[in-house]
């Protein structure tokens, strides 16, 4: 599970945000991010999921940011390919022809979100939708574990409450993403008649409704920021997470675009 906000054309200062909460077993082996190259060459930013290769958010050296997260089902139909290969396809092909392949093959992956975003443009394609494929622009939206700006209590909150983080930001980077990475601690659980019914049984919709999780075993592992400002300066923030929040290392990358 994982949840994304990310914001296109709402600033004259960053034109591009990201900000989002990795959640995953604390058992499954996870390399922090940094730069390395992928199967056909190209150089990406990204952590790196060490049991099935690939990764959940990723950054070209251009500023162009792509992420998956997972469609929570009751009884998720297996894919044959893991979903980490996507973010990487999504830097790497041209849309077009990344539509193509998923669309004549839906069931290569488990349910999914494929979100790939520029400061000019950006697209979105879940397998699970009814009419898979669209661009998106201008706007802050959300996305976790059902479709783009499904309105379930946590996107909502951090919606509203990224956006305004945005809005007030100055010229100090750091500072925006020190506040954002204090955003998405949100650890408030949504009421029960506010929870969607994705067939996992209540007490886990309870377990995963805050934007924030904190377990034992399972939990929200890494909270990502990513900029690109006007002046062409990107800068990516990850702080790591343990058991029960944690705080582990955090890694900061800039470099101009």
């Amino acid at each position: 599970m994982c949840t994304i906000i990310f914001s296109l054309g709402q600033s004259r200062q960053y034109p591009l945000v990201v900000a989002a909460n990795r959640d995953e077993f604390y058992r499954r082996p996870t390399a922090t991010m940094d730069w390395w190259a992928t199967d056909n060459g190209l150089e990406i930013l990204a952590g790196r999921d060490l049991e099935s290769g690939g990764t959940w958010l990723a950054v070209s050296p251009e500023g162009r940011v792509s992420a998956v997260t997972n469609v929570r089902e009751g009884s998720p139909e297996a894919g044959r390919c893991s979903r980490g290969e996507l973010p990487l396809k999504a830097l790497s092909l041209p849309y077009p022809e990344l539509k193509d392949t998923l669309t004549s093959d839906p069931g290569r992956y488990s349910g999914f979100n494929l979100v790939s975003l520029s400061p000019d443009n950006g697209w979105y394609y879940s397998n699970r939708d009814a009419h898979p494929g669209r661009q998106v622009f201008r706007g802050i939206y959300g996305l976790s574990n059902h479709l783009l700006q499904t309105p379930w209590p946590k996107l909502l909150r951090l919606r509203t409450a990224v956006g305004q983080s945005i809005d007030t930001a100055r010229a100090d980077t750091d500072a925006l993403h020190s506040q954002l990475i204090s955003v998405l601690q949100d650890t408030t659980p949504a009421p029960d008649n506010q929870l969607p019914d994705t067939g996992v049984g209540l007490d886990t919709e309870r377990f995963l409704s805050s934007p924030f999780i904190s377990g034992e075993h399972y939990g929200t592992r890494a909270t990502t920021i990513v900029t690109l400002s006007t002046l062409g300066e990107i800068q990516v923030t990850e702080q790591s997470w343990g058991p029960f929040a944690q705080k582990l290392e955090k890694r900061e990358f800039r470099w101009q675009r």
